[in-house]
């Protein structure tokens, strides 16, 4: 195992903002996957979904995953990163996965709050219940540590569960 932090969770769940403050608080670099497919394809990850369909934009994001090689860094993935069972592992090879756990109701006032309208890759008729509830249990899976971040965890909480979990493993 490396030194690598991978954050996983529903949009909304905090990945990426709470990713930028604990890799600061850390020390670690900050890898954002959904922006790293974004740079490589030069397109929004949006765009994709709208002209591509769902599908391809996750087995973009499962090749992204699978060739991902990092050391020290706190790597927040994309929401969908967990139908990927070949990138999960390269990335659980690599470091501790932290799931952000938050409940449904709250993911959805976030993503209603949401000021930028946020892509999610999903099936035509699938509800971001459907998709909430499909995904719980693959996040549970790929997780070292659970994180609730119903009301936005501390830093210091995070990094020392972090810790704790390094020092049993």
């Amino acid at each position: 195992m490396t030194d690598n932090i991978i954050l996983i969770g529903m949009p909304g769940s905090g990945k990426s903002t709470i990713g930028v403050q604990l890799a600061k608080h850390l020390g670690l670099e900050f890898i954002d996957t959904d922006l790293v497919i974004q740079t490589d394809q030069g397109r929004l990850l949006q765009d994709i979904v709208d002209n591509d369909g769902h599908e391809v934009l996750r087995e973009m994001e499962s090749q992204t995953l699978q060739n991902l090689t990092t050391n020290k860094s706190l790597i927040a993935t994309g929401g969908s990163a967990v139908y990927s069972d070949a990138g999960m592992q390269n990335l659980k090879a690599q470091g501790i996965v932290v799931y952000l756990s938050v409940n449904f109701e709250e993911i959805e006032k976030r993503i209603n709050d949401s000021e930028n309208s946020r892509g999610i890759a999903k099936a035509k008729g699938q509800t971001l219940k459907d998709i909430y509830d499909e995904r719980i249990p693959l996040y549970e899976k790929y997780a070292d540590i659970t994180i609730n971040n119903n009301d936005f965890i501390d830093m210091e909480i995070l990094a020392q569960a972090i810790d704790t979990y390094k020092e049993s493993h």
